[in-house]
């Protein structure tokens, strides 16, 4: 794969999710593999054994092959491989933008932004959503014609941990299941399956960026997001939200229409067909014309 950093050097890296998908979505026996990996039960089962503490033996070759580097990762005793791949970063490794005005990366990962219209279909590894597919409705769709997506996709050596990028008050989690597959370009041939992705999402309605939403998305053998807040509540910037367990996975943002001015060299580098390397707690955007901010959803939505 092929990546950029906000300097704008170029790196390409071929990661253990590169090598695998060709196998398991380029040929007959290796699409029937992915069915019954795909399966909650499945997913279930495997969650259950890298919680184990037999699991743990894992993280010595998965240590290796992700170039993980712990001098960067709070100490910690790691009893399955599960507490390790949750790992935390030292707080002062991710430092949150502090301009009051600025939208922030709620993850590490490497980030595209689409302009969002009625022929949009979002581009999460080459496989194809339009928003109202994504939140499962037509209605809340329209509110972000106009608007931006945000996608940051995590892999599998980049921390699992996400925060919130906004001020502001959240609404309660919206969980929309479905089956589970690994979010990678080789999937974009079954792009109709990877429509069942199980995700979550929740709406929040910021002090300096309009309302927007802000989605975790399962990939294969994951199946668990893991958001502290269920209910409405306030949040704040660069607080944390919740983590990935298991796997890769994906954080999508919906900003709507002149709320977010994005940083222009993350949509050039989008137009370009490259993804950019991103941290979080960096800067992505910031606030833009502002509407009324006076409205706000009801709690019950």
């Amino acid at each position: 794969m092929k990546f950029i950093d906000r300097q704008g050097n170029i790196t390409e890296k071929t990661t253990i999710t590169d090598k695998i998908c060709p196998l398991l979505y380029e040929n007959p026996l290796g699409r029937m593999v992915v069915k019954t990996f795909c399966k909650p039960a499945f997913s279930r089962m495997m969650g259950a054994v890298l919680d184990s503490r037999l699991s743990v033996i894992l993280t010595i070759p998965y240590k290796h092959f992700c170039d993980i580097d712990l001098k960067q990762c709070k100490p910690k005793f790691y009893s399955s491989f599960n507490e390790f791949f949750t790992r935390e970063l030292k707080e002062e490794l991710r430092p949150v933008d502090g301009e009051i005005a600025s939208l922030i990366s709620p993850a590490d990962g490497k980030l595209s932004v689409f302009e969002i219209d009625k022929q949009l279909e979002i581009e999460v590894k080459q496989s194809k959503y339009s928003v109202a597919q994504l939140l499962k409705s037509e209605t809340l769709a329209k509110q972000y014609e106009g608007g931006y997506v945000v996608v940051v996709r995590l892999t599998s050596e980049d921390n699992h941990h996400y925060c919130y990028v906004a001020d502001g008050l959240k609404g309660k989690n919206h969980f929309i299941d479905g089956a589970l597959h690994i979010l990678h370009p080789h999937t974009a041939k079954l792009s109709s399956m990877l429509k069942e992705n199980a995700r979550e999402f929740c709406r929040i309605r910021t002090t300096h960026f309009g309302e927007l939403i802000q989605m975790e998305v399962g990939a294969m053998i994951v199946g668990c997001v893991c958001n502290k807040d269920q209910s409405v509540c306030q949040v704040e910037k660069g607080a944390e939200k919740g983590y990935f367990s298991y796997g890769g996975s994906t954080v999508i943002l919906l900003l709507q229409k002149d709320m977010v001015t994005m940083d222009a060299d993350l949509l050039a580098n989008t137009q370009n067909g490259i993804e950019t390397l991103i941290k979080r707690g960096e800067r992505i955007g910031y606030a833009g014309k502002h509407a009324d901010a006076t409205k706000f959803f009801s709690v019950n939505n």
